[in-house]
């Protein structure tokens, strides 16, 4: 057969393609002839990409830790406390239902939804914890990462026009994610003395001067500053959000179970807000199952219709042997393990805060009680310029570290303690 193709080369190829059967030409038995026309810098100016894509950054997080990798595989060793990933592995009893949903063949597609087990499961787990009554059946949106539930979340909600309210200091998807549904980020500004939490003063002057308001994105404990809202606090902005009864809320609690003192209530549990909220959570930080991308939304039907019919047309659903692994992290792993790790990250907690008191202007003005984070004020260092900071620690000290002003914190540095104690004294030292 003779094919023709006429590419950004400039130029004819012909490809001659010669069928025997029962032929092998023993030279070339395994291997395959490979054509690859590269094109120019004026063939790629043709391109065009989506407009919206110009105002997405790139995470920092990703960034760093993609220059550690770079730096690793060149054959220097980095510690790095940038990646918010526990160190401890997943439950045995997690890692047992994935090898058994693989050899037992439980490899295909599910409902988009999610296994009708898992969702039981988490409604199960959100009366019994939280209080909360989602019914299974379609109020419980299972998908790919807690990520994929709060990009489709502000996706189901938000459209062009629309403001979307993202506290500082903020985890960075945040506003990318509501620039990529056409919204508006709106940043709202806390201080280290308040814990860096939104107050209601804060949140209620942002909704009078954006009308436009759509939905509130609150997380809780927060990434990058493990803070923690408690129940005055909460009910003190559901009370805010009663007179602005068309607002939405996404609660990010995707940290709820690593909290040190106290309780971490959910949003929705407070008076008057069940109606407009959709929870995350999900298995990576709490099980440690970061790889195997699990989260999920609990919303009311209507916000959970719209969030299906999203994700019908994105993923499908979550991969089916991850779900097995979540439902056996649900029905098979005790509180009193998971309390274990909690303990452990603590102590992680309390030597960071204790390394950090020790180094002249550095600063935590409330210590984190949540999540696995520090957000040190470090604005006393190369003139309060963060990022030169993380750069120049990497340079010269092999220490990665996530600039704040990534974070909506200018003059900070985040610091995720989910690594070894070892790690996390050579860190200390370096730093």
């Amino acid at each position: 057969m003779m094919f023709k193709s006429t590419g950004m080369c400039g130029m004819m190829m012909v490809i001659y393609a010669v069928a025997v059967q029962g032929f092998v030409a023993p030279s070339t038995s395994r291997h395959r002839l490979a054509l690859t026309c590269r094109s120019t810098t004026s063939d790629e100016e043709q391109i065009t990409v989506n407009p919206i894509v110009a105002s997405v950054k790139v995470s920092k997080t990703v960034e760093v830790f993609g220059l550690v990798k770079q730096m690793e595989a060149e054959g220097e060793t980095v510690t790095s406390l940038c990646v918010g990933e526990p160190d401890f592995p997943p439950p045995q009893a997690v890692l047992d239902a994935a090898v058994k949903a693989v050899q037992g063949g439980d490899t295909r597609y599910t409902a988009v939804t999610g296994t009708a087990g898992l969702r039981n499961a988490i409604a199960d787990d959100l009366k019994r914890r939280k209080g909360l009554e989602y019914n299974p059946l379609n109020e419980i949106v299972v998908g790919n990462g807690a990520k994929q539930s709060v990009y489709q979340g502000v996706l189901a909600t938000c459209g062009p026009g629309d403001a979307v309210i993202v506290p500082a200091p903020y985890w960075p998807s945040y506003p990318e994610m509501a620039s990529l549904a056409g919204a508006d980020p709106v940043i709202v500004e806390t201080t280290a003395e308040s814990g860096y939490l939104l107050t209601p003063e804060s949140l209620r002057k942002t909704l009078e001067e954006n009308p436009n308001s759509k939905l509130l994105i609150l997380c809780n404990p927060s990434n990058p500053t493990g803070g923690v809202y408690n129940r005055e606090q909460l009910e003190g902005l559901a009370a805010v959000l009663k007179d602005f009864p068309k607002v939405l809320v996404l609660a990010d609690e995707i940290y709820e179970r690593l909290v040190y003192e106290g309780e971490c209530l959910s949003f929705a549990t407070m008076p008057g807000m069940f109606h407009r909220t959709m929870t995350v959570n999900g298995f990576s930080k709490a099980y440690a199952m970061t790889g195997l991308r699990l989260g999920y939304v609990a919303a009311p039907l209507k916000l959970a219709k719209a969030i299906t019919t999203i994700q019908s047309q994105l993923t499908s659903c979550a991969g089916s042997v991850s779900q097995a692994a979540g439902l056996a992290a649900l029905k098979e792993v005790s509180d009193e393990e998971l309390d274990k790790n909690v303990q452990i990250m603590k102590e992680k907690r309390d030597f960071v805060l204790g390394e950090l008191e020790k180094m002249p202007g550095v600063s935590v003005a409330i210590p984190p009680n949540g999540a696995f984070y520090v957000l040190p004020d470090v604005s006393g260092y190369f003139g309060g310029d963060d990022t030169e900071l993380c750069l120049e620690l990497l340079k010269s000290k092999k220490l990665a570290l996530v600039p704040g002003s990534s974070f909506g914190a200018p003059g900070t540095v985040r610091i995720s303690y989910a690594t070894s104690m070892e790690e996390l004294t050579t860190a200390m030292n370096k730093l």
